[in-house]
Formats: structure tokens, sequence, C-alpha cells
């Protein structure tokens, strides 16, 4: 075989080792696992620990006014 023959051998090899791992990563939901158990509790660790303004006790409920927002 010639050098061109072998390089596009191995070029072909590769592309299909990496359409077999994608298709595991699609097929076992791969990414929606790392996203469901490494992502999501440090995403709710860090925003349920926010401090947050309590805008409900202060604002007088009035049906024709909105509430003054002022962050």
């Amino acid at each position: 075989m010639c050098k061109f023959g072998k390089k596009l051998l191995k070029i072909l090899l590769v592309v299909l080792l990496l359409n077999v791992g994608l298709f595991c990563v699609f097929f076992f939901d791969l990414d929606g696992k790392l996203l469901f158990n490494v992502v999501e509790p440090f995403l709710k660790k860090h925003y349920d620990d926010m401090e947050r303004r309590d805008t409900t006790l202060t604002t007088p409920y009035e049906i024709d006014k909105f509430p003054k927002y002022d962050y």
C-alpha cells in the first residue's frame, strides 16, 4: 500500500472509533447522567445558598399596582 492509503485507513479508523464513542454516549445517555449527577448538585448547592431579599413581606398587596423591584 502506498503512504496515502495507509493515512486514509488510519483516518477512517479514527473516524469510526469516534462514531462508536459518540453512539455509546447517545445510547446510554451519558451526557444526561453527567449533568444530573455532577453539574446539577453543584448548581443547586451554589444557588440554594444565595442570599435573597424577601419581597413578599415588604410590599403591600394592591390589585392595580405592581411592586417596586429595587435591586
